[in-house]
């Protein structure tokens, strides 16, 4: 269990203003997400898979506080691509936008099984729903990090953010989800 990632805590640090009182609920369920998706795809001693679940992790969802929208997957690969340019990571650029774009997937991601869209797909789903799409040993994992990384309101604050995008776009009401 990663409970320390230097390069997630940066980024999230990165943004701990916008974040503002969301900050813990966030990093929270980034933790959850990292660990679970570390786990879903055998990455346990893989630094550079590490290191791109971080960065998915942290950023996937941030486009809700930076941009200001519940249609946040561009802006939130805006910046993770940003990120990844600037830091000599570009080779990363296609993998780590199909990760956070195809994150809400309902379907599973077929395209490229050698990247990690698929693992942090469940990853994402299983922390979304507290465990309800998890199976097996995922369901333990998860119990486990809820202890470590609680909620914090993370789970409300995606309830208030679908009514607040629903009142304004009732005929879009989960621009995020993807068949």
């Amino acid at each position: 269990m990663l409970t320390g990632v230097a390069l997630l805590d940066e980024l999230l640090g990165g943004y701990s203003e916008a974040l503002a009182g969301d900050f813990v609920a966030y990093r929270n369920h980034a933790y959850r997400v990292l660990n679970l998706c570390v786990a879903a795809a055998g990455a346990d001693d893989d630094a550079e898979a590490i290191e791109k679940i971080a960065i998915a992790a942290a950023l996937h969802d941030m486009g809700i506080w930076t941009a200001h929208t519940f249609d946040y997957l561009a802006p939130s690969v805006t910046l993770a691509t940003t990120f990844l340019e600037t830091t000599g990571r570009s080779a990363w650029v296609p993998e780590i936008s199909a990760m956070i774009l195809e994150h809400h997937k309902i379907t599973p991601y077929r395209r490229r099984p050698d990247w990690l869209v698929e693992p942090f797909r469940r990853a994402d789903w299983a922390d979304v729903t507290w465990g309800v799409t998890a199976t097996g040993d995922r369901r333990r994992f998860i119990r486990e990090f809820y202890a470590l990384w609680p909620d914090a309101g993370f789970h409300a604050l995606l309830v208030r953010l679908e009514i607040r995008h629903l009142a304004r776009y009732p005929l879009n009401p989960l621009p995020v989800i993807r068949l």
